[in-house]
């Protein structure tokens, strides 16, 4: 941790974290100007900055410095807001049948939407309903419910859904609660077949 207390010449105590993410207004905290000591951290190199009013106390590795990963940038970004990561990553994950790879990631969340270069990476916003804590069922009918971003049919998927069913990698009721929730009546109506197969071949 950075003792600010080295860096700057007033009486302020205070410590950044390796790896934390700071907008301009947190470091109000050990100085009247937060933007002219978020500039001179910047150039001092204490911190570096991902895009306009957000910065990364840098961890450093053995290569320099490594960036801070995408859930602390999001917490950053988003001052604290709920929000969830999905995509190609969380859904090929799941083993249904995606092999989706993009780069923009995904974030659901409650205060931005738009697409935004944060940190040398892309990042698609959407404001919309998700689940305080996301189950694999709930990235399942995500899944489900964006197959054509995913690049991949609803039947394959269907099929991929039943085996997982029925190996037991997914959970028939939790996957029909979280589908009544947030799927449309398509999908619910897949998932239902799905979990018909999955018991037929059983």
């Amino acid at each position: 941790m950075t003792n600010l207390a080295n860096t700057l010449p007033t009486s302020g105590r205070g410590q950044l974290v390796p790896g934390r993410v700071y907008r301009t207004k947190d470091l109000a905290t050990w100085g009247k100007n937060a933007s002219r000591l978020a500039g001179r951290l910047e150039r001092q190199g204490v911190l570096e900055r991902l895009a306009q009013g957000l910065f990364v106390h840098p961890r450093i590795g053995r290569f320099g410095s490594i960036p801070p990963d995408d859930e602390e940038l999001m917490r950053g970004f988003l001052e604290g807001a709920p929000f969830v990561i999905t995509g190609p990553e969380r859904w090929n994950a799941l083993g249904l049948g995606s092999t989706a790879v993009f780069a923009t990631r995904m974030v659901y969340n409650t205060k931005r939407s738009g697409e935004f270069r944060l940190g040398g990476g892309r990042f698609l916003l959407r404001r919309v309903r998700f689940p305080a804590k996301p189950t694999p069922e709930w990235f399942a009918v995500d899944l489900l419910e964006h197959h054509d971003m995913a690049g991949v049919s609803l039947d394959t998927l269907a099929e991929g859904l039943a085996r997982a069913l029925k190996a037991g990698n997914l959970r028939f009721g939790t996957l029909r609660k979280e589908a009544r929730e947030y799927a449309t009546a398509r999908i619910q109506e897949l998932i239902e077949q799905a979990g018909s197969a999955a018991m037929m071949s059983a």
